[in-house]
């Protein structure tokens, strides 16, 4: 049993090398997604690029396609680390919403428990509409990054992304 990690490029990697590559961008997406009042939680882009990198190298059996493949995988990891962080200090005190920044401004600022909530949400309607999201925001993939890993025209995920974040929008604005 173990990881295996599979780069287009380079063929095979060990888990460890796999992740030391890929971890500034571990911390570059940490330190966006904590960006505006995600600062309040008692975790550091770099407590949270170390946690997922934990659990990644703890996982039994991950077969991986490349790095896009990697970082869609990781931003579930982040995500559910974020949202876990969010309920253990809403636990320990009641506190308002931890909100951050929308990426590119598309939305404004957003909670992110109510983003996970919503995110939730539109995997039921459509799982490929909340992957893109789940890749553009917690793992700062590119729209053709995407398209790439999927094998979708980029055209096609640029409507996909737009009909996504129109969904959310209007989702967390109720």
């Amino acid at each position: 049993m173990g990881i295996t990690l599979v780069d287009a490029e380079s063929g095979a990697q060990p888990p460890a090398e796999m992740l030391s590559v890929h971890y500034e961008e571990f911390r570059r997406v940490a330190r966006r997604v904590l960006n505006g009042d995600a600062q309040a939680l008692q975790i550091q882009p770099t407590d949270l690029a170390h946690e997922a990198a934990i659990r990644i190298a703890g996982f039994n059996q991950m077969s991986v396609d490349g790095r896009t493949h990697f970082l869609s995988l990781s931003a579930r990891v982040m995500r559910q680390i974020l949202i876990d962080e969010i309920r253990r200090m809403r636990a320990r005190k009641r506190q308002a919403p931890v909100e951050t920044q929308w990426p590119q401004g598309a939305i404004g600022r957003v909670d992110l428990e109510a983003l996970d909530t919503a995110l939730t949400k539109l995997e039921a309607i459509s799982p490929q509409l909340a992957s893109i999201v789940e890749r553009r925001f917690f793992a700062g993939l590119t729209l053709d990054e995407i398209a790439a890993n999927d094998g979708i025209s980029e055209s096609t995920v640029k409507r996909q992304w737009r009909a996504a974040r129109a969904w959310l929008a209007a989702e967390l604005t109720d």
